[in-house]
């Protein structure tokens, strides 16, 4: 271990559940499936706190991350710091998956560690289905789907991500120098990144952000089939839940500033996304 760790690699971001778009682990899912779910989101919430720390070096979070996938493989068996990630191994073969979405999650954030700005979009979808496709993928396969139903969950995952983006496009900024919307679009208007310090968009930064959500919308009509390619019903209406708050979040950051006060969803909208994932998930079944 090295020997600026203590008796663990973790470094706390303050972000849990109640930070996230989506329901981790919710009452919709099978409840045998719970536990293993909650630690996965245990590993890919410590291993992307490690990637967002603003107070770690590049290199500090790279040997961290190696860490805990060498101890996801099999490896730093007797290393109490990635406790984690020997959960999340031992999790892995009672369910009998593969680790492969765990070690794509982990390349993603070694990336965040040095890779700060995004030519394009191309770019930025590439990153996205490390950081964002394995989630679903992961449920999918812990659900006993197939890799036939990972194209719309993938567009439906990288659709939130990029929504994440641009909820913190200016925390990201001002904290970690990270600017994931494309660094060609700013040119092309004539713009640069640091008018994302700003506490309201110019003309210009809102013509990004809004072509930003027409790749999201471009996503989300991809996904739309997110409930009927799932063949467990209990998953289909989870993926439908966080169909419906994409949907509804996607138009929010159209009306309202990305550079202003944090864009989110009221409990109302949350409950009203519940209840109509799980019926378009009925009606499809």
């Amino acid at each position: 271990m090295h020997e600026n760790m203590t008796s663990t690699a973790e470094i706390s971001s303050g972000k849990d559940v109640a930070y996230e778009n989506f329901p981790v682990g919710s009452w919709l899912l099978p409840a045998h499936l719970r536990p293993p779910i909650a630690t996965f989101y245990d590993f890919a919430r410590v291993t992307d706190d490690i990637a967002d720390s603003p107070i770690l070096p590049a290199a500090e979070k790279i040997e961290r991350l190696n860490g805990y996938e060498r101890a996801l493989l099999g490896g730093e068996q007797h290393d109490a710091a990635y406790a984690k990630a020997h959960a999340m191994r031992r999790s892995l073969a009672e369910t009998q998956t593969s680790a492969r979405h765990c070690v794509d999650l982990l390349a993603a954030f070694k990336q965040d560690a040095t890779k700060l700005r995004y030519k394009n979009w191309g770019e930025l979808i590439g990153y996205c289905q490390l950081s964002a496709a394995p989630v679903g993928r992961y449920l999918i396969d812990l659900h006993g789907g197939s890799e036939d139903n990972y194209m719309s969950s993938d567009a439906l995952c990288v659709a939130l991500q990029i929504l994440n983006h641009l909820q913190d496009v200016r925390a990201d900024y001002l904290d970690l120098d990270r600017v994931y919307l494309p660094t060609g679009w700013f040119a092309e208007e004539g713009s640069n990144v640091t008018e994302l310090r700003a506490r309201q968009s110019s003309p210009a930064v809102r013509r990004i952000l809004d072509r930003a959500l027409d790749g999201v919308d471009d996503l989300l009509q991809t996904a739309s089939a997110v409930g009927t390619a799932i063949v467990n019903t209990r998953l289909a209406m989870e993926a439908e839940v966080i169909y419906a708050i994409a949907r509804k979040l996607a138009v929010k950051l159209r009306r309202n500033d990305p550079l202003g006060p944090r864009v989110v969803l009221s409990k109302g909208q949350y409950i009203y996304c519940g209840v109509a994932g799980v019926a378009r998930a009925i009606l499809h079944r």
